[in-house]
């Protein structure tokens, strides 16, 4: 590699995918209350739903049956508006969630290939190649130099090492 620190640079760009990774979920809801201004307008709903039924709950069906009845039906109107509300805002949720977790994959493997093409011909490391012999081709891909570390196979350990120490500590 150039300079030798290529390594280096390979392992830290697969640890701050791996923790970036573990960071989607808040980045998805950090997003989703950026872009969704509606919560203030259902907490008025849910508020003024419960209003309503101790409203209800204090008139006398015998007495009043046709205000009783009309309270009725404007909750019930109320509650599938806000039904209807919810759904839409969870949708979008699940949008952004989508869109969050695509463009994460997508900046991941330009990443990826980026560093692949930049270290396409030079080792990572040499090896003794008594060390990885019967595997010392597909170890060396693509640089094919005799008892080096490919950049893919480099690739493709620190992602495995990551993920471990990750799982272990998280």
């Amino acid at each position: 590699m150039a300079a030798g620190y290529a390594w280096f640079l390979v392992l830290g760009s697969v640890l701050l995918c791996n923790l970036v990774k573990t960071l989607l979920p808040s980045i998805s809801s950090f997003l989703s209350k950026v872009f969704q201004k509606d919560a203030e307008h259902e907490t008025e709903m849910r508020m003024e739903i419960q209003g309503m039924k101790q409203e209800l709950s204090s008139i006398s069906m015998m007495d009043e049956f046709a205000r009783y009845a009309r309270l009725e039906r404007k909750i019930n109107k109320m509650t599938d508006r806000l039904k209807t509300h919810v759904k839409s805002r969870t949708a979008q949720q699940a949008k952004i969630k989508w869109v969050v977790n695509i463009m994460y994959y997508v900046l991941q493997a330009a990443l990826m290939i980026s560093l692949i093409w930049k270290y396409y011909a030079d080792p990572v490391t040499v090896l003794p190649s008594k060390w990885i012999a019967p595997l010392e081709r597909l170890v060396a891909f693509p640089s094919g130099v005799a008892g080096g570390v490919g950049i893919t196979t480099w690739l493709v350990v620190c992602n495995k090492v990551v993920a471990i120490v990750l799982q272990a500590v998280g």
